[in-house]
């Protein structure tokens, strides 16, 4: 069997997982034994078995003399579950191919010392590209502490997210904003500044059947927010979080979770000290989903890893622009996105890229 086949299957399998298994990985295993597959599985859910150990229980005895395809390297401690390495020697498995290493300190090389200490053969590398980009989150997260930054923007043909009154309902149509939806359940948090609370008052839910809802964040620097904001009063699962450097007596009345950061020599909230804020409290992925004030601020800071960006055919003419003063100059120090992909909806147009470093 081709090799290449195999590893792209568990890929495959590890998709499924996503939105399911933050912080951990998206993992999947793929075990062939005489040109067969005989077992295969991915990891589910956070704190459920492994890809591996699923793979292993469907393909029970059959796994002796086996080849383990998985895309990232085994875990070799305890943790929520027993490492992964020690039932992949005790079923008798002769060869593993490994995409990558897990950079997790409690990995990072270990699981595969561990294999090849007891007399399995480790190849790496195989699909190594594909494999970091489906857990460019978690390997974001791992190595530095700090969330995946997502932008997501939806702008008319002629650059306005919303007319100058501030209406933007709905600017994209209903498949695009389908796929936001689909979008926010794969994400840990989304995140908005309160201007947008004031102007739009949205929920930042999802419907049941598309998935759980993520954390809510809103960056409020003056303190003060309606009481009546949806994401307040709706607020029965206790994800709401108000990001602030101001606490008054207002935001403590609130059912809500406050978090108090620095703020900027220009009293704004500082971003940094709220991605590590974020970082430690353990969301590994945050959907920014506006407005001006806060697309421009991560993008002028760098904190952006990834942009998703809606283009509607339509014309507004006067309107909010997506993006204020960015500090660019020439055109040469513009912002690029690289690795573009580019995706068609009944009316909209939706372009995927990864902002480059300067």
């Amino acid at each position: 069997m081709d090799d290449n086949k195999i590893m792209q299957l568990a890929l495959k399998l590890a998709r499924k997982g996503e939105g399911k298994v933050s912080p951990n990985p998206m993992v999947g295993a793929v075990i062939v034994n005489d040109g067969r597959i005989v077992g295969s599985g991915y990891h589910s859910r956070f704190g459920e078995p492994h890809a591996e150990i699923n793979a292993l229980r469907e393909a029970g005895k059959k796994a002796k003399g086996g080849t383990l395809y998985v895309n990232l390297e085994p875990c070799s401690y305890f943790g929520k579950t027993p490492p992964c390495t020690e039932s992949i020697i005790k079923a008798g498995i002769e060869k593993v191919f490994c995409s990558i290493i897990d950079p997790n300190p409690q990995v990072n090389g270990k699981g595969v010392r561990r294999l090849r200490s007891s007399g399995i053969q480790v190849e790496m590398g195989l699909l190594d590209k594909e494999a970091k980009r489906l857990n460019e989150v978690y390997l974001k997260y791992i190595t530095t502490g700090f969330p995946f930054v997502i932008l997501k923007v939806a702008q008319s043909l002629d650059g306005k997210i919303a007319i100058l009154k501030g209406d933007s309902k709905w600017i994209t149509s209903e498949d695009s904003r389908e796929y936001v939806h689909k979008l926010r359940s794969k994400v840990d948090a989304v995140l908005v500044g309160s201007k947008t609370i004031i102007k739009d008052n949205p929920e930042l839910t999802i419907h049941k059947k598309r998935g759980k809802n993520p954390k809510r964040i809103v960056l409020n620097a003056s303190g003060r927010l309606p009481s009546n904001s949806l994401i307040l009063k709706n607020n029965k699962d206790n994800k709401t979080i108000i990001v602030t450097f101001r606490v008054t007596r207002l935001l403590e009345n609130f059912h809500a979770e406050i978090w108090e950061v620095k703020k900027t020599t220009k009293g704004k909230i500082n971003l940094v000290e709220f991605l590590k804020k974020a970082g430690q409290e353990g969301i590994v992925s945050i959907l920014v989903e506006g407005g001006k004030e806060i697309f421009t601020s991560f993008l002028k800071n760098r904190l952006v890893d990834k942009v998703y960006y809606f283009l509607s055919p339509k014309i507004l003419g006067k309107g909010l622009e997506a993006f204020g003063d960015l500090g660019i100059n020439r055109i040469k120090d513009s912002l690029n996105l690289k690795d573009v992909e580019l995706k068609r909806f009944s009316k909209d147009f939706l372009l995927i890229g990864y902002p480059e470093c300067p």
